[in-house]
């Protein structure tokens, strides 16, 4: 990845990070404190039906109360006391009290739990009072479930107690609890108000209710108010009335318990989530918004700074692969005085140190190749001229001998002269071969037939009685592609490597000889099973006038290296002390300039 496409993605990382991270914690704050005031305005309106309901039930108490002190209960309580009292007389008092004072409910029962009047159901009469822990709350509001003709309904009750005698009469009277009471609570925007009558075994929709009758869709309440039958404990949960998030209530569920603690009722207390969603996406487009703006501003940014800070670095780097070509000479334009100015004045100091350098390595390198030739020249002459003195030496010596000795002595010595003079031509014919190298005159070459008549060349050599047992082993790629080069060149290296190798397996072997096409060219490997060479021989073995053998001009390889390099190829060398390889890499179509 690039260093303008590094520095775009940081940007973009990096603002998309701070626009997540400030959105992130202005939501969490927002919703912390819309749930705070959703809670607070909870706990308001739960107050405020709590303060309606002691309201309702002091009322109540009240109203019951007036009828307990009224002339009519007094005037029942007195004929109560009688042994043969005449209750059927009593049967419609309930119902005239209860209107007098405004009540769904009211009864009038003996000290014996006897019905004597009821107004809610006059069929009453009569019948046992059994329900339990209603006597307990005399002049105190209490819930309590009542039984009517068509069902059961929830009222706010109250008991008082006449005694105007032994036998005590008591007036038991109600309201009903229901969407008249909550339609007396004052609601804040955005919260509303449910009344869930437990008053049959397990949960229906009809008995859930709002200030307007029937919820609809309350079935989406069941889970919640089953959570509070459960556990008679007071819970919440949100609750969504339709696919649109938008669309949904926090509720708080509060359990309305009676005299014996049974649970005849539940409070849902409900707050809208719209405002909050509505929020959030108000804050997701936002964070979009300043997000893509931030991006455009990071594009901006990373592109002025990328072109300031990459154009004089993608120079440098282009300066840097002109010098790696050769071209010693090249010099950057240093334009600012900050630190890619610096850069810029230190490398062309450089190349300039490097120029200088350059000179004075190529003088020593003329200078250190001069001698390396005179010492291998001196080498190399040194051999056959002391034969040639010596042998000039017996002819001078042999003079004074009688003339059929000199004879004799005189054609063994021009033998001798002739065969070391031919050594001597041989000598200077190899180092004037390598200064003489001709430049590739190239033309379409199979390589797998090059490699075949190398093989057929020395294939007597390999084969001749007394040499060593050597085998050739050959892998040549079938579909080798044709390469431009020279044949008698080409063919002139390979020979060089495998007379190298032969060299190398004195004691026998296998001379290995493989072809493969490479991505744009072809590759030759030539391999040997000799020892092998070390590390330091690897890497001067193409070096002119080094050799490993004891008699050699160290110019063979040297001249496969001029040939593969005069063909803009590659050559080099593996060894693992088991054998080595030499490896040539040579291109399809002829480099520029070669």
């Amino acid at each position: 990845m690039s260093f303008r496409k590094r520095l775009l993605l940081l940007f973009a990382l990096t603002i998309a990070l701070v626009v997540a991270l400030s959105s992130t914690v202005v939501w969490v704050m927002l919703r912390r404190s819309f749930e705070r005031a959703n809670e607070d305005r909870a706990e308001a309106l739960t107050a405020q039906f709590r303060s309606e309901f002691a309201r309702r039930g002091e009322e109540v108490s009240r109203r019951v109360a007036a009828v307990a002190q009224g002339e009519a209960a007094n005037r029942i309580a007195l004929e109560i006391q009688r042994e043969n009292a005449d209750y059927g007389s009593f049967v419609n008092e309930a119902r005239t009290l209860a209107d007098a004072q405004h009540l769904d409910f009211l009864e009038l029962i003996d000290s014996q739990g006897t019905i004597l009047s009821s107004a809610q159901w006059p069929a009453k009469f009569g019948y046992k009072k059994t329900e339990p822990g209603w006597q307990g709350h005399d002049g105190t509001a209490f819930l309590k479930r009542e039984e009517l003709a068509d069902g059961h309904a929830l009222g706010l009750f109250s008991m008082r107690t006449v005694r105007l005698g032994e036998k005590p009469l008591y007036v038991l009277g109600g309201q009903t609890l229901g969407s008249s009471f909550l339609a007396s609570l004052d609601l804040p925007p955005g919260l509303r108000v449910l009344f869930y009558s437990n008053l049959e075994p397990g949960f229906s929709t009809q008995r859930i209710q709002d200030a307007n009758g029937a919820v609809k869709d309350g079935e989406r309440l069941g889970p919640l108010i089953q959570r509070v039958q459960a556990s008679g404990k007071e819970t919440g949960a949100g609750v969504e009335w339709s696919s649109d998030s938008a669309d949904s209530d926090s509720f708080r569920a509060i359990p309305l318990k009676g005299a014996n603690q049974e649970l005849l009722g539940v409070l849902l207390v409900g707050s809208s989530r719209r405002p909050l969603v509505e929020l959030q996406r108000h804050i997701v487009s936002a964070t979009l918004l300043v997000g893509g703006v931030g991006l455009l501003l990071a594009i901006l940014l990373s592109s002025w700074l990328a072109a300031r800070v990459t154009h004089p670095m993608e120079e440098l780097a282009n300066a840097a692969r002109r010098v790696a070509a050769g071209d010693w000479d090249t010099r950057v334009e240093v334009t600012s005085r900050d630190e890619l100015g610096e850069l810029g004045a230190a490398f062309n100091r450089m190349t300039g140190e490097l120029r200088s350098q350059r000179d004075h390595l190529l003088q020593a390198e003329r200078v250190a190749a001069w001698r390396e030739l005179a010492r291998r020249l001196a080498h190399e002459l040194k051999n056959p001229l002391f034969p040639l003195q010596v042998t000039v030496e017996n002819l001078i010596r042999s003079r004074a001998h009688p003339a059929a000795e000199f004879e004799e002595v005189f054609q063994e010595s021009t033998t001798t002269l002739l065969a070391e003079l031919g050594n001597l031509k041989t000598i200077i014919g190899r180092f004037s071969e390598f200064s003489k190298m001709p430049q590739p005159q190239r033309q379409d070459v199979d390589v797998n037939e090059a490699v075949r008549a190398v093989v057929k060349l020395h294939q007597a050599q390999l084969q001749a009685p007394g040499n060593p047992g050597i085998t050739v082993a050959t892998d040549l790629s079938a579909g080798l592609p044709r390469i431009s080069a020279d044949p008698e060149l080409l063919h002139r290296a390979l020979s060089n490597l495998v007379l190298n190798a032969i060299d190398a397996m004195p004691a026998g072997g296998t001379l290995g000889l493989a072809t493969r096409p490479t991505g744009d060219g072809v590759e030759i490997d030539v391999s040997d099973t000799g020892s092998g060479l070390s590390k330091e021989e690897c890497e001067r073995l193409f070096t002119p006038y080094y050799t490993t053998k004891q008699h050699g001009t160290g110019l063979g390889l040297a001249i496969v290296q001029s040939v593969v390099s005069d063909h803009g190829g590659e050559i080099g060398v593996e060894s693992s002390g088991h054998g080595t390889t030499f490896r040539m890499r040579l291109p399809r179509v002829a480099p520029e300039g070669k």
